[in-house]
């Protein structure tokens, strides 16, 4: 559905800060599922935990937050200029319930929730093999800068 040249396109991250590395589904306006393959090439693997690698629970969120910015992008029918970013306005409800380590694919599912006064609410997990590693409440909104 959607490519990692296309998502390189759209989202302004890059290594080692991007986390989404395909889309999988996009349904305008309601929902998204995009995957984020973990391996032990991570950087952040080296201290967390370097006897027993675990995936930080923050960046599991950034996932989930990355896909839902290609899911409000996708909506708009626009792309992100260098004028424009794509902000955390609040996480609630965060649990996390399994740890992710290296091999896993993380397959992230956010579906929009509401859109009020600018800011985006979404309903996210994440998954492995279908069991639940992460869940919450984004919210996001997109700013002019500059």
């Amino acid at each position: 559905m959607m490519d990692i040249h296309r998502i390189l396109s759209q989202l302004p991250h890059r290594y080692p800060f991007l986390l989404v590395d395909r889309v999988v589904a996009l349904e305008k306006g309601q929902r998204i599922t995009a995957l984020k393959n973990v391996t032990i090439n991570e950087p952040f693997f080296m201290g967390h935990f370097p006897h027993r690698p675990v995936m930080p629970g923050v960046l599991m969120l950034e996932a989930l937050a990355q896909a839902a910015a290609l899911l409000t992008f996708d909506m708009q029918d626009a792309s992100p200029d260098a004028q424009t970013v794509y902000y955390f306005a609040g996480i609630d409800n965060a649990r996390f319930k399994r740890p992710v380590e290296p091999g896993d694919q993380l397959m992230l599912e956010v579906e929009l929730d509401r859109v009020r006064a600018g800011i985006y609410k979404f309903k996210a997990r994440a998954t492995v093999a279908g069991e639940l590693a992460c869940e919450g409440d984004l919210m996001c909104t997109m700013r002019r800068i500059g």
